[in-house]
């Protein structure tokens, strides 16, 4: 039962989806917590911003494009944000708002995970805001053999060279022992849905494959990577993580890895 003491949390998108809202609210259930979880748009991100913090609201997590306008308006960047310059998740403690990027947080904690050689090569294709986390993660996780491919030379050559790495336009034709897709190849519904983001020959001489695309989750990448035995890391993964950081920032719990998994494809179902 909602009562006075049920705490808020909510996302702030121009385009909302009810993922994070089955997310949280599906936890909050299993958890017996007294929160709730509500999606909200707006064309107004300053007064949005100040009434999450005037009205005592817990949570608030922070889609396109607001995740880097934002920012003139909180108190204290964490570390998570300061990497990429950009916030996906607000905290409110008592009218102090503390900025996350729980994407970040993700994908680093993932790749820290299940690719432990930082001397291996990588070639990240992609050059967006998920990109930005991706390349980022990967420098920090202490990599420094990346290659960044983006048909887009402006924003391709501008984030190869922030994170200080090498940018491609297109393939250079060397094969790398990690792969990551950063890019809507293989989206669902998307004019690429059932293209690979990687050539055949790249997959094969690959050792592990990663793509950040969710929806599906068994991207044509991920299938025939499974096909020629590669370890993969999948983008359902990066999205369960990255809202159990936010839950746990929001709530303090933690809960355990079957039961974030259980949410999650709940949340994609």
């Amino acid at each position: 039962m909602l009562n006075k003491d049920t705490q808020l949390c909510i996302s702030l998108s121009a385009r909302p989806s009810n993922i994070g809202t089955c997310f949280h609210n599906y936890l909050y259930q299993k958890l017996d917590l007294d929160f709730i979880y509500k999606a909200f748009s707006t064309q107004d991100i300053e007064h949005a911003v100040k009434g999450v913090q005037a009205l005592g609201i817990r949570g608030c997590s922070v889609s396109m494009p607001f995740k880097e306008s934002c920012i003139p308006f909180l108190d204290t960047l964490s570390d998570s944000v300061k990497a990429i310059d950009s916030v996906n998740t607000i905290v409110n403690d008592n009218g102090h708002l503390t900025a996350y990027n729980t994407d970040y947080i993700a994908v680093k904690t993932l790749i820290e995970k299940n690719f432990p050689d930082s001397n291996q090569t990588v070639i990240i294709q992609g050059s967006g805001g998920m990109a930005k986390a991706v390349v980022a993660a990967f420098r920090d996780s202490g990599f420094s053999q990346v290659t960044v491919l983006a048909r887009n030379e402006e924003k391709g050559a501008a984030l190869a060279n922030k994170y200080g790495f090498r940018w491609s336009k297109t393939p250079t034709g060397e094969q790398a022992d990690i792969l990551v897709n950063v890019t809507p190849v293989g989206m669902s519904g998307g004019a690429e849905q059932d293209q690979l983001a990687f050539s055949k020959e790249d997959v094969q001489a690959a050792t592990f494959v990663f793509d950040v695309v969710a929806f599906p989750a068994e991207t044509p990448l991920i299938v025939l990577a499974r096909e020629y035995g590669k370890t993969v890391v999948t983008g359902a993964e990066v999205i369960a993580l990255q809202a159990l950081e936010q839950f746990a920032l929001y709530t303090g719990v933690r809960p355990d890895e079957a039961l974030m998994l259980e949410a999650s494809a709940f949340s994609r179902s």
